[in-house]
């Protein structure tokens, strides 16, 4: 039973799509021709220059559904949507020039046109695009576009399903019920099932789209009943696998030796042309950001040698890809004795033992920390203190984007390092952009782990943008 409620988002995200460009377009042509003085190349009438423009617009929103901007997947991911829209109103661009090269009269009035086209389509787009988000969020609270699913099965994952899933406003999903025993269900408002059968006869399936089963059971029989029920009536069938860990981050289904179907699971997202555009990025924005952060890179390193805490830079072992031991580079910010050794060390030295517990209950961070300088501190506060790390993206110790570079002693005990060292380490990453130091240990670690599985380009794009809001709002920084 499908819900039509997603086909119709999409249909009103493309008439959403035309009018927005008709509207930025005619706007070019209105603020060129009619408001500007000044000559034009080709005097084309109104009437005639819409005509042109309407029939090369199907086009442009073609480019627009092979980009995926029509894919349900995109619609939370605001991000995203933002680059491909930047993207296929640049690509819709071009079209529309190499339309005009190759047409028998231009199609456009003054060179001019085109540019208040793209850069007033774009902007237009972004609004519609907002809109139409706030408008669909607004009626889930309404029950209208509702994605109504059964949750099958007693796992941990099925408690995880509900928590995320029941507030319908956010999630945009009802749950019309869980077969499976009380105890995975925190909210008393769910009804149970003791079996799927059990649900099918409480007349509930009409308004059914999904079911997602978070176990296999060891009668094979009763799997057979819920996925052929399901393709039987058209219903959206997802499994979730026990093995959670097992299937992130990058899968392939292919034939094993030509015949045998397997899943084939990588690490990691970030292998073969991934690493290949991450590196140049890396190089691109790396030297870019050097050659922008010279002036104050020499005022910082100016500033230390003046308060007398040399050596300017501070080098220290860390781990990044393949358990491979780099050399960072940061400016000197704690006391000279401190350097080399581990807080618990550091505060063990300085005779405050206790200061350790509290630096890492702190998410690794106190407000006073009796090992930084003066200096250290403002650089801190300011994140100025990474600048240097710039070195080390350029030579290819660490990425821009990636989980942060910790000291060997720091990573030995965990036991999912190996996947956090599947990619190189980073400035900045995930985890400092969802709290910096607000977040505790663990939780940075978990984010570091799921950057290594979900690697992709737009990821890293949407990290940078947020770092850089977050370095302006001194957020995090203490």
């Amino acid at each position: 039973m499908k819900n039509n409620a997603s086909l119709i988002y999409n249909a009103c995200l493309v008439v959403g799509d035309f009018l927005a460009l008709v509207a930025a377009f005619v706007t070019a042509y209105i603020l060129r021709v009619k408001l500007d003085p000044r000559p034009l190349i080709e005097p084309i009438h109104a009437l005639n220059y819409l005509g042109i423009f309407l029939t090369v617009l199907p086009f442009w929103i073609l480019i627009f559904a092979l980009l995926g901007l029509y894919d349900h997947n995109i619609y939370e991911k605001r991000f995203k949507e933002f680059g491909r829209l930047l993207m296929g109103s640049f690509v819709g661009l071009m079209f529309l020039v190499f339309w005009n090269f190759v047409a028998d009269k231009p199609i456009f009035p003054a060179r001019l046109v085109p540019i208040y086209g793209f850069v007033l389509g774009f902007a237009f787009l972004v609004l519609f695009r907002n809109l139409a988000r706030l408008i669909r969020t607004e009626l889930f609270s309404y029950g209208v576009g509702l994605t109504k699913v059964l949750i099958v099965g007693n796992t941990a994952m099925t408690h995880e399903l509900v928590e995320t899933l029941k507030r319908s406003k956010q999630s945009g999903y009802k749950i019309l019920g869980v077969v499976g025993r009380k105890e995975f269900v925190p909210s008393a408002k769910i009804p149970t099932f003791p079996s799927f059968g059990h649900f099918l006869s409480q007349g509930k399936v009409q308004d059914l789209h999904g079911i997602i089963q978070t176990e296999l059971y060891a009668d094979e029989s009763k799997n057979a009943q819920i996925l052929s029920y399901a393709q039987q009536h058209h219903i959206n069938y997802r499994f979730v696998p026990g093995n959670t860990e097992l299937f992130v981050g990058n899968i392939q289904v292919e034939l094993f030796r030509g015949s045998v179907p397997v899943i084939a699971v990588h690490q990691t997202a970030l292998f073969g042309w991934g690493r290949i555009v991450k590196r140049l990025s890396d190089l691109f924005f790396g030297i870019l950001l050097l050659i922008l952060a010279s002036p104050i890179l020499l005022l910082v390193a100016i500033a230390i040698v003046i308060t007398g805490n040399r050596p300017v830079f501070f080098r220290q072992d860390r781990l990044t890809r393949f358990d491979r031991k780099f050399k960072v580079f940061k400016f000197h910010t704690q006391y000279a004795k401190y350097d080399g050794t581990t807080p618990e060390e550091a505060f063990a030295m300085m005779g405050k033992p206790e200061l350790a517990k509290t630096y890492r209950e702190n998410g690794d961070f106190l407000a006073d920390d009796p090992r930084v300088t003066r200096v250290g501190k403002f650089l801190r506060a300011t994140s100025l203190d990474e600048l240097p790390q710039i070195f080390n993206v350029i030579k290819g110790d660490i990425s821009l984007v990636g989980p942060r570079a910790l000291i060997p002693q720091e990573l030995a005990l965990y036991k999912k390092r190996h996947t956090i060292l599947s990619v190189k380490s980073g400035i900045t990453g995930l985890a400092q952009v969802s709290g910096r130091r607000d977040i505790s240990f663990e939780e940075r670690r978990r984010l570091d782990l799921y950057y290594a599985q979900n690697w992709s380009f737009w990821l890293d794009m949407s990290i940078l943008a947020k770092t850089i809001r977050a370095v302006l709002k001194s957020q995090g920084a203490r």
